[in-house]
């Protein structure tokens, strides 16, 4: 486990991908690897709508003994909301801002909250690196998933712009 705390990790790939970001041109930040797969456009409008998800999740798990949340139709939220149609400088300062803040309501979480067992979730369902059911499961845990799974997609994007991805 980390000794850093997920608000500083989070904010370390803010800081380290947002200028190499903004610096890839729209038309490359369009291009689908295949037909059936995602551009990097659409591959960062599926972390925003993480986000936005996820700042739900981790204000009312603060309030909740159990943090048990919907999914999404991911694929669904992207077509819907036509990222592939949205300028690429547009998408990146969204996904930076929307992250920024999520830095900043991580921050306010008390530690003896972020760190209390939960026994019943829905991490077996809606975490990138599932739990299983009746594993007790943290606040601190879910968050730092967060932060794994954009990690992930970064990584995704990179390899798909080259140099220009991270």
């Amino acid at each position: 486990m980390s000794t850093r705390t997920v608000e500083a990790e989070l904010q370390d790939v803010i800081d380290r991908v947002t200028p190499m970001w903004l610096d890839v041109h729209d038309d490359e930040a369009s291009e689908r690897p295949r037909a059936d797969a995602w551009s990097p456009k659409e591959i960062v409008g599926h972390l925003i709508d993480s986000a936005a998800n996820n700042h739900r999740r981790f204000v009312e798990a603060q309030f909740v003994d159990h943090p048990v949340f919907p999914g999404y139709v991911q694929d669904a939220w992207v077509s819907a909301q036509r990222y592939q149609d949205r300028s690429w400088r547009s998408l990146v300062r969204l996904w930076h801002d929307y992250n920024a803040h999520l830095c900043h309501v991580i921050a306010a979480i008390p530690p003896a909250v972020r760190t209390r067992q939960r026994t019943r979730h829905s991490l077996h369902l809606i975490a990138w690196r599932a739990v299983p059911e009746r594993e007790p499961v943290t606040l601190e845990y879910f968050m730092r998933d967060y932060v794994n799974h954009l990690e992930h997609h970064v990584s995704q994007v990179a390899a798909m712009l080259g140099s220009g991805g991270v």
